[in-house]
């Protein structure tokens, strides 16, 4: 069954476009944590974001910065977040993947979060190495 967002793709439910070409829908959330709270999400159905091809995922940074950009000229919040979760266990609630360009008033409206960091610890060269190994052609 398509996801909801390839639904408003199609046309079948409506939105508040904001922006659209031919690889990439932006559109108001309809539950927005902030005033100008976007969405901006790849016509290619996809659950997580390295399912994408490399075309639409060239598509989505070209189009974040160009959405990003309007939403801080149209609501006046100079600062804002870029979030996206992959799966479930991520917080991800609709499976297609998905950004969300969210305002921070100052003060007010946004993101709410809370940082669990930790440290990068001894393995953490090793795991440098196998990621950059995971990227290698072949």
């Amino acid at each position: 069954m398509p996801s909801i967002f390839t639904r408003i793709i199609d046309g079948e439910i409506p939105c508040h476009r904001v922006f659209e070409d031919a690889h990439v829908i932006a559109f108001l959330d309809i539950a927005p944590l902030s005033r100008g709270h976007v969405l901006v999400v790849p016509k290619e159905e996809r659950e997580r974001l390295h399912e994408l091809s490399a075309e639409s995922a060239e598509a989505l940074g070209r189009a974040l910065r160009t959405v990003a950009a309007a939403v801080v000229k149209a609501t006046g919040c100079a600062d804002y977040n870029v979030l996206q979760n992959n799966g479930a266990a991520a917080h991800q609630a609709v499976m297609h993947v998905h950004f969300h360009v969210i305002p921070k008033e100052p003060g007010g409206a946004g993101l709410g979060l809370k940082w669990n960091a930790g440290a990068a610890g001894a393995g953490a060269a090793d795991l440098a190495k196998r990621i950059r190994e995971a990227m290698a052609p072949g």
